[in-house]
């Protein structure tokens, strides 16, 4: 009598991008991130501090995250990228402070290659310092 409609979910390329209340996976072992992701809040982007608004790798991020506003950096994108630059199941952050340090000790996921190259940039155009970010990283893919 009733007929059911078969429905799918299609995901298109601009789901994949990161824009404004975005939701991204903390992938470092700091406190406030631990709490979030194991309550299932997982932090919201406010903000991505470069010109289009939309966050690839080795951009940074403002969040919304247990009511407090932190910083982060996209470690993993699932946009498809350019060339030799991998593409990730989830959008991955690590939360910084202000200065450029890591609020965590240890990254749990495998971070880009490329990534060292594009942070060693913006640690000497933009005076923070990234490099510690990179050394508390196991894993480079």
């Amino acid at each position: 009598m009733f007929n059911i409609i078969a429905r799918s979910f299609h995901s298109t390329n601009c789901l994949h991008e990161i824009r404004n209340l975005t939701r991204l996976r903390v992938v470092d072992n700091s406190p406030i991130g631990k709490q979030a992701m194991a309550e299932g809040k997982p932090p919201k982007v406010i903000n991505v501090y470069n010109r289009p608004n939309v966050g690839t790798i080795g951009d940074v991020v403002l969040m919304a995250i247990k009511g407090e506003k932190k910083k982060g950096i996209i470690v993993g994108c699932v946009k498809t990228q350019k060339a030799n630059i991998p593409r990730f199941d989830t959008n991955n952050v690590v939360l910084i402070e202000h200065n450029g340090s890591p609020i965590g000790t240890r990254i749990h996921v495998p971070i880009p290659h490329i990534l060292r190259t594009k942070l060693k940039e913006k640690t000497f155009a933009k005076g923070a310092d990234y490099t510690k970010l990179l050394a508390i990283a196991t894993k480079f893919v």
